[in-house]
């Protein structure tokens, strides 16, 4: 069984707007993480799937391409580590008491590099995170254990 930490939360009230770690959030199947950008955007299931990225990831960055990133400004919600989430498409985890599934790779976009700085792009592709559904109500807390179930 594969098991990992989630090292951070992050959310946004708006696109755009700069992201703020947060020590907990409430995650709601269908809809999203409470607070976030995206939480019941439009009901429409693609925009209420939650992001996440590995912090291996990002220390890469900064080691492979001189792109010292915070883990709150890769503009993911949730920030894992010791979980490879490459693998996880199609896939049921858990973080903390709260159930997901692995919908798709997330790669980086331009708007990314727009909101942060040139190379971040190229420097995540292929290892830009997982978009992910939740399906089942809970809390989500920083430090959480994630397990492949």
């Amino acid at each position: 069984m594969c098991t990992g930490q989630l090292i951070s939360i992050n959310i946004a009230e708006q696109n755009g707007a700069p992201t703020r770690s947060v020590a907990q959030i409430l995650a709601r199947p269908g809809r999203g993480l409470v607070g976030d950008r995206h939480y019941g955007a439009n009901s429409t299931p693609e925009r209420n799937l939650v992001s996440l990225i590995e912090i291996e990831a990002i220390t890469a960055l900064r080691r492979e391409h001189g792109i010292d990133l915070a883990p709150a400004d890769a503009r993911r919600n949730l920030v894992t580590q010791g979980i490879p989430l490459n693998h996880l498409v199609d896939a049921e985890f858990q973080i903390g008491e709260v159930r997901l599934r692995g919908v798709r790779l997330c790669e980086p976009c331009k708007h990314l590099e727009n909101l942060t700085e040139p190379g971040v792009l190229s420097g995540l592709i292929h290892r830009g995170g997982l978009l992910a559904a939740i399906t089942s109500e809970g809390v989500i807390r920083a430090g959480d254990a994630i397990q492949v179930l």
